[in-house]
């Protein structure tokens, strides 16, 4: 079990943030990369689709970023997105870092470094625990998905691109 100490910065302070909001699940260092949801679902034990990854975009009226939390195996519609928050633009690894305040493969999310526009994957209130980064792309955490709209204050939507 890693204690707070041996967690890597940003990775701890999520750690932090989790305690103080009373979350009851560590952090967890995944022992290979978690910065695909395959790579960490493989670490965990768990299926892809109870990965919820964040994906970030830049919203063009305000320069806004968006965040959408999807399930692991979703592609996320940007249609669907952009008809919710409005316009949407491709988001850098500079945007995310200094918008959300991590860098990509570890995007958290929670503590953000500036208000982000978010969006909750309904797919993902099928599962009883979904797994999300925790700041650093070995670092996750465990929490419902109750849990993960108390904490965010997102809605949900339908923003998974479907066949």
């Amino acid at each position: 079990m890693n204690t707070e100490q041996d967690l890597p910065e940003t990775a701890r302070r999520v750690a932090d943030l989790l305690l103080s909001i009373g979350h009851d699940q560590p952090v967890v260092m995944l022992p290979a990369t978690g910065k695909t949801s395959a790579e960490a679902a493989a670490g965990l034990g768990c299926s892809v689709a109870e990965i919820a990854k964040s994906i970030v975009f830049r919203r063009l009226q305000d320069d806004a970023a968006v965040m959408v939390v999807a399930s692991g195996v979703n592609r996320v519609d940007e249609s669907k997105v952009a008809a919710l928050v409005g316009p949407l633009g491709k988001a850098d690894a500079k945007f995310v870092k200094a918008r959300i305040g991590y860098a990509i493969g570890g995007v958290c999310p929670v503590g953000h470094v500036e208000k982000t526009v978010m969006l909750i994957d309904e797919d993902l209130l099928q599962y009883a625990h979904v797994w999300a980064a925790a700041g650093h792309p070995h670092a996750v955490f465990r929490l419902t998905p109750d849990q993960l709209q108390q904490m965010t204050g997102a809605p949900v939507a339908d923003i998974a691109l479907r066949a």
